[in-house]
């Protein structure tokens, strides 16, 4: 029989994660916002930060975040990484967000900057366990993530048509095509008249 023996990073390592799991445990972010279209409240990164900042000194922890672009085509995609650290070891958590540049009424700086504000408090909220299910947000998709969504389709190619006539006839759903392939309205016709 032989006893796993923790090395001192090892150690350090267990450590971190036995703090982290102490800070998930006792932290707790207010939601300080409220959207009185959707009437519900909701938090944002800010609230998580300036919750987590107690917490810092007495574990001897640093939280950060960091982002870069990681794709430009179809939307921007940023993605943005939230990392908790004893100066040795570190824990990572990320989350990715597409950028809508066509919400009106705000300028690119502004669109990148909302992008960046809701990708920060999703890395968090996925680093320090924070469930934001109940929020209406998240039960609503606004506008904006359908865009997204959207334009992250791809368009069909011959071939790919073809098959998805087969895939008709043999009694399949367009829905199902349309969820990862944009349609022309003559593309969808087609298809329509395949299921009659």
């Amino acid at each position: 029989m032989c006893d796993y023996i923790y090395t001192p990073k090892d150690q350090t390592m267990k450590e971190l994660n036995q703090k982290l799991a102490v800070i998930q445990t006792k932290l707790k972010a207010k939601k300080s916002s409220y959207n009185s279209f959707g009437k519900y409240h909701f938090r944002k990164s800010e609230d998580i930060l300036e919750a987590i900042k107690p917490f810092l000194i007495e574990h001897g922890v640093t939280v950060t975040i960091n982002e870069e672009i990681m794709a430009t085509d179809p939307v921007p995609t940023i993605k943005s990484t939230a990392t908790i650290s004893d100066g040795e070891n570190s824990i990572h958590a990320t989350a990715l967000v597409g950028v809508d540049l066509n919400q009106k009424g705000m300028q690119t700086a502004q669109q990148f900057g909302a992008a960046s504000t809701y990708g920060k408090k999703y890395a968090l909220g996925n680093l320090l366990l924070i469930d934001d299910t109940e929020d209406a947000d998240a039960q609503k998709p606004s506008k904006a993530v359908d865009k997204i969504k959207q334009a992250a389709k791809l368009d069909i190619t011959a071939d790919q048509l073809k098959k998805a006539k087969e895939y008709i006839a043999a009694g399949g759903d367009i829905k199902a095509i349309e969820t990862k392939y944009k349609l022309t309205d003559e593309q969808r016709k087609n298809l329509t008249e395949v299921k009659k």
